[in-house]
């Protein structure tokens, strides 16, 4: 997995404050934009968006972020978080050869080494019909049906501060599958230092709501991705 952002709203923390100025005070636009590069009015308007759950103005930033080499499992549990946009490679146009046939291989699997052997074997079994449909000219749109949840994908996505903050509850939390908790963690710690901000207190329930779901309160400080989250 490899997540590069390759664009940005520039100076996203002043741009939500900005937003908030404009929401609460009677000041001028001129006004406002001035008010709004004050640093210590930034933090000010931020934390009280963020203590008031008054999360429009974060709709205003966004991130654009390629994300390589993760798996279709993942873009298929990614997708479901519809405020956002989405460019994926696809399999329809792109054909697959054996030599760049890559796939996504569960940690589980591999500290396995009979799973590990057994699903070698099928990864290469399904590549070998995927090569052998395509040279019987069947259309790859076709021949893709045989390939299988762990075959590779690039994509490009962009969300905007408010979506980030829904797919941080969900995805960075220890209860969501490893592979997209891994992409959420890396996204969360480069939004941190494009907007410290912003995402102070992003990241799962434990993390933006002070509680878990899942354990009581007197527990949920020893799971690990807390641990993780926590010291970003």
């Amino acid at each position: 997995m490899k997540i590069t952002l390759i664009d940005h709203t520039i100076s996203p923390d002043k741009k939500v404050a900005m937003a908030a100025h404009l929401c609460y005070m009677k000041e001028s636009i001129g006004e406002v934009y001035e008010l709004a590069n004050s640093n210590k009015e930034v933090e000010r308007l931020i934390n009280y968006l963020l203590e008031h759950k008054h999360l429009s103005p974060f709709e205003h930033i966004t991130f654009t972020f390629l994300i390589e080499n993760v798996s279709r499992a993942l873009s298929h549990q990614l997708v479901r978080h519809r405020i956002a946009s989405y460019s994926q490679q696809s399999q329809r146009h792109v054909r697959i050869t054996p030599d760049q046939f890559k796939f996504v291989t569960p940690a589980s699997i591999t500290n396995s080494p009979q799973a590990l052997e057994l699903y070698n074997v099928l990864m290469n079994q399904i590549i070998d019909t995927y090569n052998k449909l395509t040279n019987l000219n069947i259309p790859c749109e076709d021949a893709r049906f045989v390939l299988p949840n762990a075959t590779c994908t690039n994509l490009i996505m962009t969300m905007n501060g408010r979506s980030l903050f829904n797919f941080f509850e969900q995805r960075a939390c220890n209860t969501a599958q490893w592979e997209i908790r891994e992409m959420a963690i890396e996204i969360l710690k480069i939004v941190k230092n494009i907007a410290p901000l912003s995402f102070n207190k992003a990241g799962p329930l434990c993390i933006s709501n002070g509680y878990c779901v899942n354990k009581s309160n007197s527990k949920f400080k020893s799971c690990k991705t807390y641990k993780i989250i926590n010291s970003l």
